[in-house]
């Protein structure tokens, strides 16, 4: 398996490692999140992405995915199928293909038929993508979310997305008997952390907190989503603590996983 992680910041006509928006590609075939899909995707993955599974409607997760169908419009062949809870669908259908905001590209066809249909889930189910068994878990956000535990049947990784303190989540990755990866979130540092209690997210002495709890000790650890004002402060107290086997996610780069 492969992952990347897609680049969302430019500063001085040049990508950082900073991260404004979530978008993580595996395999070159299935979007985790869709927040520069349109914007930062190659020929192949634009060519092979019709499958996007959402983790909850905050505009840095959802926003590159109108353009991304404009974009590909006349040649989609099979349609873009988009993953998401319930709840996410709503708000795509109230507050983005309403017409108003951007087309209802659920009732439009192209000459080869549809081009996005929606496909929910509950919290808690498995379910096959591709080569993938995705298993999803309801995780502690400001809004409706979940994390996810991808498999495809030799690596599994586990994904929590956007989220605060957790049980379920870390229930259902404690019963994998095997963890190749945990990606998990730290928006904000220390000093911000009534900001990350009210939004319900991660800071580096939270996130530590958190990470007693996984009983994977040999997995590597990689840190997602930091709030790109406070990404060198957030890097900074994380180096501090020297947890074991953690690193920053970086973007751009593909993770190879056998």
């Amino acid at each position: 398996m492969k992952l990347q992680l897609l680049p969302s910041t430019i500063e001085d006509g040049k990508i950082t490692p900073k991260q404004h928006l979530s978008c993580f590609v595996i395999d070159d075939r299935v979007a985790i999140d869709a927040g520069s899909l349109a914007m930062s995707t190659n020929e192949v993955q634009k060519k092979n992405i019709r499958d996007v599974i959402l983790t909850h409607a905050h505009i840095d997760h959802i926003a590159g995915l109108p353009l991304f169908i404009d974009d590909l419009f006349a040649s989609i062949v099979k349609p873009v199928d988009i993953y998401a809870i319930d709840s996410v669908i709503d708000v795509l259908k109230k507050d983005i293909f309403n017409w108003e905001v951007y087309p209802d590209f659920s009732e439009l066809q192209n000459a080869n038929g549809s081009v996005l249909r929606f496909c929910p889930f509950r919290p808690g189910a498995e379910f096959q993508i591709e080569h993938l068994t995705i298993k999803s878990i309801g995780v502690n956000h400001k809004v409706p979310a979940v994390g996810f535990i991808i498999s495809d049947g030799k690596t599994t990784f586990a994904f929590s997305g956007d989220s605060s303190e957790m049980s379920e989540f870390w229930d259902a990755v404690n019963r994998e008997p095997r963890i190749d990866a945990l990606l998990i979130e730290c928006a904000f540092p220390d000093e911000l952390i009534e900001l990350a209690e009210i939004s319900h997210h991660l800071t580096p002495a939270r996130l530590k907190n958190e990470l007693v709890k996984f009983e994977h000790s040999e997995t590597p650890i990689y840190v997602i989503n930091i709030k790109p004002m406070y990404y060198q402060s957030v890097l900074e107290e994380l180096a501090k603590l020297e947890i074991q086997n953690l690193e920053i996610l970086r973007v751009g780069e593909t993770y190879i996983w056998d």
